[in-house]
């Protein structure tokens, strides 16, 4: 290397290092902000939402290592995990079906709104749909790539706003309206660390190795969102088997709430579309009502089971794993069933759903080029 290029290379990791600095005090201080305003989630919305503004107004170009992204859902999987146990998995392999039929129910509801987005704002259907269908953003912009006639930007725009629209009324609902301990953030922090100081270091080192082995399998395989189903199934069989699995100090769930609150910020691109002031209103109100078809569900199903109303919205929500399972330890609902709704709808979103659309918008294709011949 010349010294001119080891100077430009110096040079840049020094911009990006001071690019990092700026992005992390963004993020703390919108998540002390959202500590002095007793906000909802406040350690990952507070990050999101502040790192967010920033962005639109300084127009200044930030950074955040993917690594931390995929270090704070490790944390955050592994805390998940956890709370399963033998009686919560009996109960979920009970509920299956119900996961089912949820599922596909909310997958039916977000084709209707697309239909009805699509006749109303002139954006063609397999846009309005892969806009609308309660699925991961990043897996949903993926698959829109693999559908004829989607326009990615548009549905990673109609994508961002459901997530946002998600990630902040559900929170809400859940801690104000059903549940009645409020955030109750000081009495797990006691357990936790309680529970860390009988930890041995054998037991410690042998429970990283799982994780990382399973991780590493996950991602090895392409599983969806490998960096937090890993570390999710390892303290879940390591639980349920009976293992002593240590618990995380609330610091290292505060810090991983940080890490994915900033990239999510980062992630999101508001101003992507050049008629994105048309599309916004459309894509609000089917967020809305797609969170309000999932809290008639969850009623449906807080009446079918012996499950609170906060667990079974938590279940239903078409939010992220990440965020609906933060939710879920926040308010003290059932997080393994919380988990285990999330992930079978990632599954089918993921791997039943795409089938279906190629085969729906396959045929309409050859129907097409079929009129035109006549």
């Amino acid at each position: 290397m010349t010294f001119s290029s080891i100077t430009k290379l110096i040079s840049r990791r020094k911009k990006r290092q001071l690019q990092f600095i700026e992005t992390l005090l963004c993020g703390i201080a919108g998540g002390i902000l959202f500590t002095l305003l007793h906000l909802p989630l406040l350690w990952m919305l507070g990050p999101l939402t502040a790192v967010l503004i920033w962005k639109l107004i300084s127009k200044r170009n930030l950074y955040w290592p993917v690594s931390f992204k995929n270090g704070g859902q490790m944390l955050l999987g592994y805390s998940m995990g956890l709370s399963f146990t033998i009686d919560s998995a009996r109960q979920i392999a009970n509920q299956l079906p119900s996961m089912a039929i949820v599922t596909v129910l909310m997958v039916v509801f977000g084709l209707a709104i697309a239909y009805f987005v699509s006749r109303l704002t002139g954006i063609n259907i397999p846009s309005a749909v892969m806009g609308t269908t309660p699925g991961g953003l990043s897996q949903m912009v993926v698959l829109s790539e693999e559908i004829k006639g989607a326009d990615s930007t548009i549905v990673t725009f109609m994508q961002t706003i459901r997530m946002l629209t998600v990630i902040f009324v559900v929170p809400t609902l859940s801690i104000h309206a059903f549940s009645s301990g409020g955030t109750q953030n000081s009495a797990p922090a006691i357990d936790t660390v309680t529970q860390v100081e009988y930890g041995s270091f054998f037991q410690f080192i042998t429970v990283l190795a799982i994780v990382l082995f399973i991780t590493t399998c996950a991602v090895r395989f392409k599983c969806p969102t490998p960096w937090i189903i890993g570390p999710l199934l390892s303290s879940a069989i390591l639980t349920v088997s009976g293992f002593e699995t240590p618990q995380l100090p609330p610091i290292l769930i505060v810090i991983a709430q940080l890490c994915l609150g900033i990239y999510l910020g980062l992630g999101i691109k508001i101003n992507m579309l050049r008629n994105w002031r048309k599309l916004l209103p459309f894509s609000l109100i089917s967020g809305l009502l797609i969170v309000g078809f999932a809290l008639v569900l969850s009623y449906v199903l807080h009446i079918v089971y012996p499950v609170t109303m906060t667990t079974a919205f938590l279940c239903i929500a078409p939010g992220g794993l990440p965020e609906m399972g933060v939710t879920a330890h926040t308010v003290h609902a059932d997080v393994s069933m919380v988990a285990a709704y999330q992930l079978f709808r990632v599954f089918f979103i993921l791997f039943i759903v795409p089938i279906f659309l190629r085969y729906i918008f396959g045929r309409q294709d050859v129907l097409e080029r079929s009129v035109k011949s006549l």
